[in-house]
Formats: structure tokens, C-alpha cells, sequence
């Protein structure tokens, strides 16, 4: 009969491995428990990642990252107030006008250039009155040139009917605007800026994803909207499109230190978004903290117990000749398997909870709420956390087990 052979391992890992092998079924849970702990880390991550992902998306798939318009008009008082100075005045906020960017065709030449930037589109955006027979509704008019508008919210993306084209006399609208007016593609309705007004022939119609913009939204041609709103050659605001969307708020900063203009970020017009996205990235982070500190509660204490019940084993390792510095290995190589293998356990568990998530979780429509998927690198990240976790769980056992007295652990 022919003797098993073992693959060649050091005395450290051989020891290890039988400690394990003795006690299986309180390995088996530690092993099960790291593997919960890692499993819920890496879905809640993967969980919050899809749906900040989602929120971003839906948020920013209709407006720009940056927006540059003219300063607001300020009427200045007459001459600086000395203090006790008692003054029969007032000065009143000005009523803003539609205004165009100084040398926009230069500023956007320019922007376009600057790292980082994907798109920049200017545009005229002003408020007019929509009407066709007896029904007129408040529209947001925004004169634009396709092709670059395009690249910066992807309006193809949101037709729902039509073609997506802007010619002169054509127009692309919101699908509920297009409702509450009785339109169709190829019908024909007036838009009025009060001194002036164009008749306008649907040629699409598009759902932005929010229901005031879907009410309110007409696309026509810049120089269309240029004539609307007599603001002959300009444009009264630059749109910006940014490869990372958390870069917007520099940028902003230093756009307005270097333009004459007003530069807003999307963070800056969405600032409750930002602070709930905030916050779930901090509630993230706490339960990761948490469950990780419970996993190395969970592996110190079996190691704990697992260092009372080998005294015997230990003290007669340490009197036929084992040093203190193996023993202690022992006990740090028990923490290190026992963390990667919950870690590889608890990749796989995670690996299939999404799974369920994606089949089983729909919206009214059918479809999944949300893309949700586990990169490899937050998988290996959460891995890694465990695995450390564990070794740093058998620091205290292992350290314990080193400083044992051979003669009164063989006696016990």
C-alpha cells in the first residue's frame, strides 16, 4: 500500500493545517462566518455602487457638468453709506435679461482644448409661450446645434419617436409638452417670445427622464432661437461635458477665476443629491468597518479557544525543539487560511446574491431596477480586507500560545 504524500509545506503550514483539520467543524464556522461577513461587504458595496451609478445617471443624463452663463446685472448704490449715515434711498435688485457670453466662439474654442472636457455646447435658452389652437403652454426654448448638444446629454439616447434632426422650422420636444398641445411628428405649432414668434414643425419627440423638463422642453436651431429672442450672433450659455463628473466643482472654480462669466457645477445645482450620495458612502464605509471588525472578533476568539484546547500540543512542540517564533507562525498561518478561505467563499456568495438581485428584483416595467455587478477590483479588495483581517485576528492567540512554558503546557 502505497503512503499518501503531501505536498511539500512548512512546518508552520503543516501544523496549521492539522490544527484545522482536527477541530472541522468550528473551522467549517469561522470559515462560514468570514464568508457572511464578505459576502454582505462586497454586496452592499456593489448594491450602492449601482445605485449612486443609476442616481448619476438619471440626474446628469439631461443637464450639462458645467454651465457657463453672463453675471447676473448688479445696480450699484451711488456712492459707499458712512456709517450713522441716515439716507433716504433704496436700491433695487435689477430684473435679469437674456443676455449673451463675450466672444463665446473664442471661449468655446478654447474649452474645448482644456483636459478633461469631452463636449462643449453653446446654446440660447430662454422662456417663450407654445401654443397650438386654443391650448398654449410655458416652454424652456434652448437653441443649440445638434451635433455638439448631443455630445454633451446624448439626446439620441432619449428619442422616443421622430428623427433626431434640427433644420430650420424644425423642432424636437418634450413628450409631455407634445401631449398637453395635441402634437405629433409632423404637426406644426408657434412658439412666441412675446416680440416675436416662428412657426415650428415636430420632427421629434424625446423623454428626458424628468417630468418638469418632459413638460416644458422645445429644441430648435441656434440661429433659430437667436431670432426668437433677438440676440442676433450670440449665445447665452456654454455647456460642458466632463470625462469624470466628480471634477466638475474644480473646474467650475477655476473657470470662474479665469472667464467673466457665471460657472456653475452640477453639484452646485444639485447640492441635496450630493449630500445623500455623501452619506451613502459614509453609511458604506461604517458597515464595512463594522462587519470587518466582527469577522476579527469572530476569528480571534476560535483562535482563542483553539490555543487552550492545543496546550498540550503546543507545549510538546515547544519541547522538541519548536521556537517560539514557529509557534507563533502556526497560529498566524490558522488566521490567514481561515481568512482566505471566507474571503474566496464570500466573493462567490456575494457573486450570487447580485445574481438573485438582477433576476429578481423588477420594476414595474420588467426590467431590473438597476445595473448592479462586482468589479474584480473591489472583489479583490474586499478579499485582501479579510484576509488581513484574519491574520490581524491571531495576532493576540498566536502571541499567547509563543509565550507558553513547555513543562506546565505538557502537564495541563
Amino acid at each position: 500500500m502505497t503512503a499518501r504524500r503531501w505536498p511539500p509545506l512548512g512546518f508552520e503550514s503543516r501544523v496549521a493545517l492539522r490544527f484545522l483539520l482536527e477541530g472541522r467543524f468550528q473551522s467549517l464556522l469561522i470559515v462560514v462566518g468570514v464568508a457572511a461577513g464578505v459576502a454582505v461587504v462586497a454586496y452592499i458595496t456593489a448594491l450602492i455602487g449601482g445605485l449612486q451609478r443609476n442616481t448619476l445617471e438619471k440626474t446628469l443624463g439631461a443637464q450639462a457638468h458645467v454651465v457657463l452663463t453672463p453675471l447676473e446685472e448688479v445696480v450699484a448704490a451711488a456712492r459707499p453709506r458712512i456709517d450713522g449715515e441716515t439716507v433716504v434711498a433704496d436700491t433695487q435688485a435689477r430684473a435679469q435679461r437674456l443676455r449673451t457670453l463675450a466672444n463665446w466662439p473664442a471661449v468655446v474654442a478654447v474649452l474645448e482644448q482644456r483636459p478633461g472636457v469631452v463636449a462643449v455646447s453653446p446654446m440660447v435658452a430662454g422662456a417663450a409661450l407654445a401654443q397650438r389652437g386654443e391650448a398654449t403652454r410655458s416652454v424652456s426654448v434652448a437653441g443649440v446645434e445638434l451635433e455638439r448638444f448631443d455630445r454633451v446629454i446624448n439626446l439620441g439616447s432619449k428619442l422616443v419617436d421622430g428623427t433626431l434632426r434640427l433644420a430650420p422650422g424644425e423642432a424636437i420636444a418634450g413628450v409631455t409638452l407634445a401631449s398637453d398641445l395635441g402634437l405629433r411628428v409632423g404637426d406644426r405649432f408657434t412658439i412666441s417670445t412675446g416680440t416675436r414668434q416662428e412657426s415650428l414643425r415636430i420632427v421629434g419627440l424625446v423623454d428626458l427622464g424628468v417630468a418638469e423638463q418632459n413638460r416644458r422642453s422645445v429644441y430648435v436651431p441656434l440661429r433659430s432661437a437667436q431670432s426668437l429672442f433677438d440676440l442676433a450672433g450670440g449665445a447665452t450659455r456654454i455647456d460642458l461635458s466632463l470625462a469624470d463628473v466628480w471634477q466638475a466643482r474644480a473646474l467650475a472654480a477655476e473657470l470662474a477665476r479665469e472667464l467673466p462669466a457665471k460657472v456653475e457645477s452640477w453639484q452646485d445645482t444639485n447640492a441635496q443629491l450630493v449630500s445623500a450620495l455623501n452619506a451613502q458612502s459614509v453609511s458604506t464605509t461604517i458597515i464595512r468597518g463594522v462587519v470587518m471588525v466582527v469577522v476579527v472578533l469572530g476569528i480571534a476568539s476560535v483562535l482563542v479557544v483553539s490555543v487552550v484546547q492545543k496546550q498540550r500540543e503546543i507545549g510538546i512542540l515547544r519541547a522538541m525543539g519548536a521556537t517560539r517564533a514557529q509557534v507563533m507562525g502556526v497560529f498566524l498561518v490558522q488566521g490567514a487560511l481561515v481568512g482566505l478561505l471566507g474571503a474566496l467563499v464570500g466573493v462567490l456568495m456575494a457573486a450570487g446574491m447580485i445574481e438573485l438581485f438582477t433576476r429578481f428584483v423588477k420594476g414595474s416595467d420588467g426590467l431590473p431596477l438597476f445595473a448592479i455587478t462586482l468589479p474584480p477590483r473591489v472583489a479583490l479588495q474586499v478579499a485582501l480586507l479579510a484576509w488581513g483581517a484574519g491574520v490581524l485576528a491571531a495576532l493576540a492567540p498566536a502571541r499567547r500560545a509563543a509565550r507558553m512554558d513547555p513543562a506546565q503546557a505538557i502537564r495541563l
